[in-house]
């Protein structure tokens, strides 16, 4: 973590983060604190006096932590029937080729955490994960599925949600008599078990989605616990955060809001978000006047889309009106990885750990 200033000092921590930790928790050599995916634990730091008071730009890279399965050889109980988040009832015969899409990446994660990745035979541009980076893309530009490409994977079932599209796409793969079983697209840290169990199910492993699902809660309070050291118990002393969505080069700008799934990502980080006070539900493009409505504290954004806009100088550039906020005025932008940040899968725990860290104690950064 680190203050953006150039491509050295990124490598530089991306380094320094490698060698505090290789996975998950661990303590640091030499009197270092603790860290998830080489970022300090919350409890291990201490906040500054005023968090409002801090200035600048964090870009957060967090280490790829390795795939944990619970299980090294699951033994699949097939044909699997079961009735998916739409209601339709679809039967799994077999397994041996798995396509896991959605737009987080976070279920091609949780199909390698059941011990099931060597079975996985393409990928989401989201899923971006060490083991899984040599498998082909079926998604192109950026989020659209192409049939032909997954056609020609010839897979034996796919595991999806809505998030991904056209929609047609998925109904051609059915007609093709591919089994398509459709989970929820809801992501927020209380239901990433239910997801879990649901991915699970429809692979005929439903007692290592329960194991994965609860392994997973656990870490999700246990970081939680830890987060709540550092978080101001007075919900007006929390800092008010937006989540801001860009793609410069495509010139697309969204604020994320109620029921997309950022609300939850901020208040379970320890920030307030801002968009339920403001009605600002869903994505919507954003504009000048609801960056002022919000006066956010801070802006949360992916690390890429930061990057794509020119930086804060960029960002403050295309939304001048940004200046007069505390965030625009102090240039508080917090970035982290693109394919982490919205995941909300076996990731959560280092994600909200991250978050908070950033929002107050950015010192121990």
């Amino acid at each position: 973590m680190f203050r953006q200033r150039s491509g050295s000092l990124r490598l530089a921590v991306a380094l320094l983060a490698l060698s505090l930790t290789s996975c998950g928790v661990a303590t640091g050599l030499g009197g270092d604190p603790a860290t998830i995916s080489g970022i300090p634990l919350a409890s291990e730091v201490s906040a500054i006096e005023d968090p409002r008071s801090f200035s600048g730009e964090l870009a957060l890279e967090l280490v790829d932590d390795p795939v944990e399965p619970v299980a090294t050889d699951p033994v699949p109980q097939l044909p699997a029937v079961v009735t998916d988040n739409q209601g339709t009832v679809v039967e799994v015969a077999d397994v041996s080729r798995i396509l896991p899409l959605d737009i987080y990446g976070t279920l091609s994660r949780i199909v390698f955490e059941l011990g099931l990745g060597d079975n996985v035979i393409g990928r989401d541009v989201s899923s971006a994960f060490p083991e899984i980076a040599d498998r082909p893309l079926v998604t192109h530009d950026g989020h659209q599925l192409n049939a032909e490409a997954i056609l020609a994977l010839d897979p034996s079932v796919i595991i999806t949600d809505t998030s991904l599209g056209p929609w047609d796409v998925i109904l051609q793969l059915r007609d093709a008599g591919i089994p398509v079983v459709v989970v929820d697209s809801h992501r927020s840290p209380d239901n990433v078990e239910v997801l879990t169990r649901a991915v699970a199910d429809g692979l005929g492993v439903p007692e290592l989605g329960r194991e994965l699902g609860e392994r997973t809660r656990a870490e999700i309070v246990e970081a939680e616990q830890s987060i709540s050291s550092i978080v101001p118990e007075s919900e007006t002393s929390r800092l008010r955060t937006v989540f801001l969505y860009a793609r410069g080069n495509a010139g697309v700008y969204y604020m994320f809001g109620q029921d997309s799934g950022a609300d939850e990502l901020i208040t379970a980080a320890g920030g307030y978000d801002v968009s339920s006070e403001v009605g600002w539900k869903g994505a919507k493009p954003a504009n000048d006047e609801g960056l002022i409505a919000a006066q956010p504290d801070v802006i949360i954004m992916m690390n890429k889309g930061l990057e794509s806009v020119g930086g804060v100088d960029g960002l403050l550039e295309k939304f001048p009106a940004m200046a007069q906020t505390p965030a625009g005025a102090n240039q508080r932008i917090v970035a982290m990885n693109d394919d982490l940040v919205l995941s909300f899968g076996t990731r959560t725990p280092a994600v909200l750990n991250a978050l908070a860290v950033a929002l107050y104690a950015p010192d121990a950064l």
